[in-house]
């Protein structure tokens, strides 16, 4: 009985009308913009990188999918000007030095989808999440050496934006036997 009256104090308790306040309750969100001196578009041009159009899918998935203000990327390999990829294992056929190059040119290839996908690099509001992928034989441990040409190229162009959390693995093989492969997530300000 001592239960049942105390459910009965609870519920009598909840069902008292709320007090009223004369005006509505709002939150009130601010939306960020970029700060007038960010201009990932000019850091591009100044380190005299040219984009290009990035090539058609070769299988069956997109370069890009969007969902509310983040860009998920898919994975990009290190396809140089000529469109041949930089291949190897890196421990075997390449070095360190050439593996952040390969990185590297595989952030170029991003930077390319970002550009397509959103019309101008300055609409990036953050470099979120990367995830590097090293061609390797299973004793090389210098993964985050070669991942470091993509982190630094991302931080050359959007600054402290361009800082980001990351993963760099080792495979035993990529597709083509290229030396690495990136995917990354952006946030955009649109």
């Amino acid at each position: 009985m001592r239960i049942f009256l105390s459910l009965l104090v609870v519920l009598g308790m909840s069902c008292k009308e709320m007090p009223k306040t004369e005006e509505p309750i709002t939150d009130t969100v601010e939306i960020a913009t970029p700060a007038s001196d960010y201009d990932p578009e000019a850091n591009l041009e100044a380190l005299g990188i040219v984009l290009k159009e990035p090539s058609t899918p070769v299988a069956n998935y997109v370069h890009a999918v969007r969902t509310g203000k983040l860009l998920f990327l898919a994975g990009k390999g290190p396809k140089k000007a000529d469109g041949k990829n930089i291949v190897g294992k890196l421990g075997k056929d390449l070095s360190v030095p050439q593996g952040y190059e390969a990185a590297r040119t595989a952030a170029i290839n991003q930077l390319a989808v970002l550009r397509a996908e959103l019309g101008n690099l300055n609409k990036v509001k953050r470099i979120v999440k990367v995830k590097g992928m090293v061609n390797a034989v299973p004793d090389f441990t210098d993964h985050s050496k070669v991942i470091n040409g993509y982190s630094d190229l991302m931080v050359a162009i959007f600054g402290e934006n361009g800082k980001h959390a990351r993963a760099a693995v080792g495979m035993g093989s990529l597709p083509g036997n290229m030396a690495v492969e990136v995917e990354m997530i952006v946030e955009v300000y649109d």
